[in-house]
C-alpha cells in the first residue's frame, strides 16, 4: 500500500472553516462526535456502508478525532503517478479529520507527527493496488460561543483503491480504508516526541 504525507499551509492552499455549508444550504457540517445519530443525514454515507462504518468509528469515544467533511467517488481518470498501479479504474474518498482535544488542534507538531507515523505504518502494510495520502491544512473553528474563532489545523485523509473495473477498485478501497482505521487505532498520541513502534494487524 502506497502511503504519503504532506503539509499545505500556504495562503493559496485549501483551508477549512467550521461550521460550513454549501451555498444553497442543502449540505452542511454535522457534529457526528456529539450527535452520532446525524450519520443518517450524511448523503455520502447513506449508499456507502464502508464509509459509514469509518465515520461511525472515527467519531466514536475510541477515536481521538472527529470528522468534518467527506466524499467518495469512482473515476477512470488515472494520473501519471497512479499509472504505477497498472489499473484503469479507481475508487476514492476523502475525510477531513479534526483532533477532538482543543489543546491539540493548534499544535502543528502533533499533526505532523501523526501523519508521518501513520504513513510510515501504512507503508508497511501488505502490498496491494491502493494508496493513502495525509495532508495537514489550516482550519478556523467558529463553533465555540465563548470566543469568535479558533485558528487551528486539520488533516485530510485521501484513500484510493485501483482495479480493472469499478467493483474491483471499490473492493480494494474498502480494504485500504479498513487498514487505515486499524492503523489509527494503534496510534497513541505522544506530545512532542515520536510515536512508539506500531504494527498492522
Amino acid at each position: 500500500m502506497l502511503a504519503e504525507w504532506s503539509v499545505e499551509l500556504g495562503a493559496d492552499d485549501p483551508q477549512l472553516e467550521i461550521p460550513w455549508s454549501s451555498a444553497d444550504g442543502r449540505v452542511r457540517y454535522l457534529d457526528l462526535k456529539r450527535q452520532p445519530e446525524l450519520l443518517l443525514e450524511v448523503p455520502e454515507a447513506c449508499d456507502n456502508l464502508a464509509l459509514a462504518e469509518f465515520l461511525n468509528w472515527a467519531n466514536s469515544a475510541e477515536s481521538f478525532f472527529e470528522t468534518v467533511k467527506c466524499d467518495s467517488w469512482s473515476s477512470d481518470e488515472i494520473t501519471p503517478e497512479e499509472e504505477f498501479f497498472g489499473e484503469p479504474c479507481k475508487f476514492g474518498s476523502y475525510v477531513d479529520l479534526l483532533f477532538t482535544a482543543e489543546s491539540i488542534r493548534a499544535k502543528f507538531l502533533e499533526h505532523e507527527l501523526f501523519i508521518r507515523n501513520l504513513a510510515s505504518l501504512l507503508s508497511r502494510a501488505p502490498e496491494m493496488p491502493a494508496s493513502a495520502e495525509l495532508i495537514v491544512r489550516r482550519c478556523t473553528d467558529r463553533r465555540s460561543q465563548s470566543r469568535n474563532r479558533e485558528d487551528c489545523f486539520y488533516t485530510t485523509l485521501y484513500v484510493h483503491g485501483y482495479g480493472e473495473d469499478e467493483q474491483r477498485a471499490r473492493e480494494r478501497w474498502e480494504i485500504a480504508l479498513k487498514m487505515v482505521q486499524h492503523a489509527m487505532v494503534q496510534q497513541r498520541l505522544q506530545t512532542g516526541k515520536p510515536h512508539a513502534a506500531l504494527k498492522i494487524p
